[in-house]
């Protein structure tokens, strides 16, 4: 059982990313009826919408929401900084990767989507997705570094 303050921190974190979530919840409610299929998972903290129809392929975060275009979050993938040739990683599991993102929402809120953004979005050069990387990779360092 996780101390008080801790479970405190995670509700008012839930409620902040609250706004982000129902994008997700309405995007994943948007592909029930062409197969996705909806799942509490208590490892990633997030509603993960399986199969969703949409996308490349892979999954995006929207606050403790995932939508997720396969059938399990335990399937690996490879890193930004792999996929970009900079460097040889280990696959990481993609919940892992996921999880990360769901917590950097708790923490900004509806300011994530913005800071993301001008971060870089999608891409190597965002420090938001290394981190998330370094923690699928190391089970530590969700939070974006100067390093990183």
């Amino acid at each position: 059982m996780a101390p008080a303050g801790l479970w405190i921190a995670r509700v008012l974190g839930v409620v902040w990313a609250v706004p982000n979530s129902l994008i997700g919840l309405i995007a994943g409610a948007a592909g029930m009826p062409f197969g996705a299929r909806a799942e509490w998972s208590r490892r990633d903290f997030a509603l993960v919408f399986h199969r969703w129809p949409w996308g490349p392929g892979g999954a995006i975060t929207f606050g403790n929401t995932i939508l997720h275009t396969g059938e399990t979050l335990e399937s690996e993938c490879i890193t930004y900084e792999h996929r970009a040739g900079r460097t040889q990683h280990p696959r990481i599991r993609l919940g892992d990767h996921e999880r990360a993102h769901v917590y950097q929402y708790m923490v900004l809120g509806p300011l994530f989507l913005p800071v993301y953004l001008v971060c870089g979005g999608v891409s190597v050069r965002n420090p938001f997705e290394r981190a998330a990387d370094r923690y699928a990779m190391t089970g530590k360092g969700w939070w974006p570094s100067r390093s990183a």
